[in-house]
């Protein structure tokens, strides 16, 4: 924001909350307005008035921020709504006795000393009541700001949600991954008849995941790792061990995560990658201190590519955000590249 727009800014601002102090003391005072001897009191409690409206706006204004970056209305609103209360009551409060302090021994009082204490607060009482106003206009506005994000963002995720799914439809009929599987069935029926039954099953497995749980937010991580094994062994048939895939995560892991993710990432790894005897693809899963769940894999790039939509990965990005309000990281390095997803708490859907 440039200076000129802070500066219009704050004009504004100062600007508005001194018509709302001096339409405050003509509501309650109007005789000052029109008398020579109340022009002098008149400029105290304008003063007055605008020194409690920008202490309790600004400061009720900072508080709710406060709050909000801490609890949101969304997932926690009763405790939103008593903690905003509290605070902004209680500061408020705080805010008009001060201020009422202050002004008193400036301004109001002959014998500063000898006001007694009652004074203060039943001076205070007023703001206070203004104060309750103004927190249930904050309180109030901040739900229903929220409530329309929310709404705004539901709407989003069920568009990127048929995005993804219309992409997972078109990954299962992924003509070179069926091709691919169906040409290293070919090849195992006649060879070893053991490993083609497996392999048949575990093909099953995997288009009985995709279809089961494509509608799904979430799902458990060790279903989605039996699955991501299943996918593996699929692709470790055609790629042997010119493929190694190490999945370092304990199956008892209690997180949840988005289905197909963690497959999209490692087809992603297999798919943009060289696979040959001289250059292996190593990929790595695995958990990092708890909170993330990591991909990782060396970089050694086709010189072709395939087509890719792009989309896979800016869908899960979007969906971790307005699910968990946590981004996923992506470190492309020269030799190396990372992605880490953060593990969820939800329950599935």
């Amino acid at each position: 924001m440039t200076f000129k727009r802070k500066l219009r800014r704050w004009t504004i601002y100062l600007g508005v909350n001194l018509f709302i102090a001096t339409a405050i003391v003509f509501f309650l005072t109007p005789r000052l307005f029109f008398s020579i001897e109340g022009w002098r009191d008149l400029v105290d409690d304008i003063l007055y008035s605008f020194t409690l409206c920008l202490v309790l706006g600004g400061g009720n204004d900072f508080l709710n921020a406060w709050i909000g970056r801490r609890v949101s209305w969304i997932h926690h609103p009763t405790k939103r709504f008593i903690l905003n209360t509290i605070a902004l009551l209680t500061y408020s409060f705080l805010a008009s006795l001060l201020i009422a302090f202050i002004f008193i021994q400036l301004f109001f009082a002959n014998n500063p000393s000898e006001v007694p204490w009652h004074v203060y607060v039943e001076t205070a009482y007023l703001p206070l009541g203004i104060a309750v106003v103004l927190t249930f206009f904050i309180t109030s506005r901040g739900f229903l700001l929220s409530w329309r994000q929310a709404a705004i963002e539901a709407e989003k995720l069920k568009t990127e949600r048929v995005s993804s799914q219309y992409e997972s439809l078109k990954n299962q009929v992924n003509p070179h991954f069926l091709f691919n599987s169906l040409n290293a069935l070919t090849s195992l029926v006649y060879e070893d008849q053991d490993q083609a039954a497996k392999f048949i099953k575990k093909l099953a497995d995997v288009y009985r995941y995709v279809l089961d749980n494509q509608q799904k937010e979430v799902v458990p991580l060790s279903e989605e790792i039996r699955f991501v094994e299943a996918y593996v062994f699929l692709q470790k048939i055609r790629f042997e061990d010119n493929l190694q895939v190490s999945i370092q995560i304990p199956a008892d892991t209690p997180a949840m995560v988005l289905p197909l993710s963690l497959q999209m990432l490692v087809e992603n790894a297999i798919k943009h990658n060289i696979i040959s005897d001289d250059e292996p693809l190593h990929i790595q899963l695995y958990l990092e201190e708890d909170e993330f769940l990591v991909v990782k894999n060396n970089l050694q790039p086709k010189t072709s590519h395939e087509y890719s939509s792009g989309l896979g990965l800016k869908n899960i990005r979007s969906r971790y955000e307005y699910l968990s309000k946590k981004e996923i990281s992506v470190l492309n390095s020269e030799n190396e590249f990372i992605v880490k997803l953060p593990l969820l708490n939800l329950q599935p859907a």
